[in-house]
């Protein structure tokens, strides 16, 4: 029988991810047990009735047939404003690539930055997708530990070694970040633009949470001196809009980055389906007042989380910024995150990623989603501590 090319069999490995509880929870519920389901960034209010009717009118209307090339150009003149408008960086419809969903931006950035043997960076923790998505394209993905002493933000001595070891064409960063739900500050990201700029390094910034950051402005790496060219920023509506299903992202970026990707889509997808762009282009000119609708339970669920986690000496909340997550660090009950979400989901029926699922760097940690009605977040969290003070007595 013909062998599967050895690319594709590269993209996983056969290590233990972490999302046996997912599975597991999900066994649970089809016998019928009531499960407090914090492991899944979903959000628990759906995609607007007003942008359905857009994208229905569209299909009706016969924006049905073939999308092909890098976007519509409404959609992207769309993109280009929220850009200037969360950043304060130039952009035209022409630096923007419409994908299917972020995850297509995040493959096409790294197919268009790196030939087959390069070796990319990308730091942890990290979402689940980042090293398959480089092993797809052919190159070596090698971590980066951030760690909790140091908040999880990206060191420089532990970037400049990674970078120096192994000859990296690039380095892919997330802020806000998916799991910590650490916003990366000014000086971190000024740090990383001086060492891309040295070491002449593609900088892929991954920013899907820009809609959710609690204490700051979004800043994007994009607009600091000397980056718009060796930069690219990842995009989505899934998070700012709640259009996860639609799986309408982007990718912005200097010229030849943007003619790369629009080739290797017109070999792939051949564009997102133009109803789904016709309504987020109708999402993105409404108020923009709406992403801070859909992001406001996320922050107020976030001050929940601090509040009930608040003096507390077993669990204890690493400092989240942004995102739809808050990390918990439960190293002090002896058990790591996959042993201690077991018990969690054993004793009290909930459901919440260890943090082992994003890396070494999360080992002893849980991710908690911020997905479920507030009082149910409440009653989870207290059960969380509950949990942890039990062990850390035992």
């Amino acid at each position: 029988m013909p062998r599967i090319s050895s690319l594709l069999s590269s993209i996983n490995d056969t290590s233990d991810d972490g999302w046996g509880i997912f599975y597991k929870a999900l066994e649970m519920k089809d016998q019928g047990i009531e499960i407090a389901d914090l492991t899944i960034g979903e959000h628990d209010v759906k995609t607007r009735p007003s942008v359905l009717d857009a994208m229905t009118d569209s299909a009706k209307g016969g924006h049905t047939g073939y999308a092909v090339g890098p976007g519509t150009l409404a959609l992207r003149g769309a993109i280009a404003q929220r850009t200037i408008q969360k950043t304060n960086v130039p952009t035209s419809a022409d630096d923007v690539m419409v994908t299917i969903g972020g995850q297509g931006a995040l493959y096409a950035a790294h197919k268009a930055c790196l030939s087959p043997g390069d070796t990319a960076l990308y730091t942890v923790p990290y979402y689940p997708t980042y090293r398959g998505t480089i092993r797809a394209t052919g190159a070596h993905a090698v971590p980066v530990l951030t760690h909790a002493e140091h908040g999880f933000v990206p060191q420089e001595n532990d970037l400049r070694r990674a970078i120096d070891e192994t000859g990296a064409k690039s380095l892919l960063i997330n802020s806000p970040n998916n799991p910590t739900g650490v916003v990366y500050p000014l000086e971190t990201l000024q740090m990383i633009a001086d060492l891309c700029i040295e070491k002449d390094l593609w900088l892929i910034s991954d920013e899907v949470y820009d809609s959710m950051v609690w204490d700051q402005p979004h800043m994007s790496p994009r607009g600091l001196e000397g980056m718009a060219e060796r930069t690219v920023s990842i995009g989505s509506m899934s998070k700012s809009h709640a259009m996860t299903g639609s799986r309408l992202g982007w990718l912005i970026a200097p010229p030849n980055v943007i003619e790369a990707t629009n080739a290797l889509n017109m070999v792939t997808t051949f564009g997102a389906p133009g109803y789904i762009q016709d309504a987020a282009t109708y999402a993105l000119q409404e108020d923009p007042a709406k992403e801070d609708e859909i992001a406001e339970p996320f922050k107020r669920r976030r001050d929940i989380a601090l509040r009930v986690l608040e003096g507390q000496n077993v669990i204890q909340a690493v400092p989240s910024g942004g995102a739809m997550y808050v990390f918990l660090d439960v190293r002090a009950t002896g058990l790591s995150g996959t042993e201690f979400a077991y018990k969690l989901l054993e004793k009290h029926h909930i459901a919440a990623m260890p943090g082992e699922s994003f890396g070494a760097s999360g080992a002893g940690h849980l991710r908690i989603a911020l997905t479920i009605e507030d009082s149910l977040l409440e009653k989870a969290l207290q059960n969380i501590c509950h949990l942890g003070n039990a062990l850390a007595q035992s």
